[in-house]
């Protein structure tokens, strides 16, 4: 429960900054969705999938990345048909969660060992705060109160503490935590392209579109020099 606790702390202060950036642009929620989605393709370009293909095969990803686009499609018409609120919200806060269960479970498989630093803990806790950032962003760009962060944050930080818990008994293996991985590159990627870009791309200028898409990429590389 202490590191679900640093977690909810991490994602906070990305959600703090993001609550910065609604202020700057406050008179124009499509900018901030085009943000946002830069943000994340560039979270994925500089930091996930690199990384993902250095510690996993890739053919587990490869897959996972096929599943994570046909679950994309699955849940995005169900969202849709039953008019639920925000859906591309939902849609990115099931790939966070899905993108903190292969790590999670290797905190609690190494739990109460040497091996688990506190370096390697503080880097851990603070890979969530580009998570914070952009799940924050998405949120307040579809008008969302503060309190709804908060109660996505606690469920994050619930989530994190119970695989870790399920990791000190239960090995998954690499295989498995690789298609788990692609997965959430699949859904975050399409729902980052379709839900925050695509879909707000008439809504601007293309200079304007440019311009938000570049600062959010950008972005992606300040906190991936952040957390590094």
């Amino acid at each position: 429960m202490i590191l679900g606790g640093f977690l909810f702390f991490s994602a906070s202060i990305g959600g703090a900054l993001a609550w910065v950036f609604s202020r700057l642009f406050k008179h124009t929620t499509h900018g901030l969705s085009l943000l946002c989605g830069g943000f994340l393709v560039g979270l994925l370009v500089v930091d996930v999938i690199p990384s993902s293909f250095q510690i996993y095969k890739s053919f587990g990803l490869l897959l996972g990345i096929l599943l994570g686009y046909l679950m994309f499609e699955v849940l995005n018409s169900l969202f849709h048909t039953s008019h639920t609120q925000n859906p591309s919200v939902s849609l990115l806060a099931i790939a966070i969660i899905i993108h903190t269960i292969p790590m999670s479970l290797t905190v609690g498989q190494l739990l109460g060992k040497a091996s688990l630093s506190v370096a390697i803990t503080a880097s851990i806790i603070l890979h969530h705060l580009p998570e914070g950032f952009a799940l924050s962003t998405a949120l307040l760009s579809q008008g969302e109160r503060l309190w709804r962060l908060f109660i996505y944050f606690i469920a994050f930080s619930i989530f994190f503490s119970v695989f870790i818990q399920i990791g000190q008994y239960w090995e998954l293996s690499d295989k498995a935590q690789g298609v788990l991985m692609g997965v959430s590159i699949g859904l975050i990627a399409t729902a980052s392209i379709s839900e925050f870009i695509l879909h707000h791309i008439r809504s601007v200028s293309i200079k304007s579109l440019i311009a938000f898409v570049l600062l959010g990429y950008l972005l992606s590389h300040v906190f991936h020099m952040l957390v590094e």
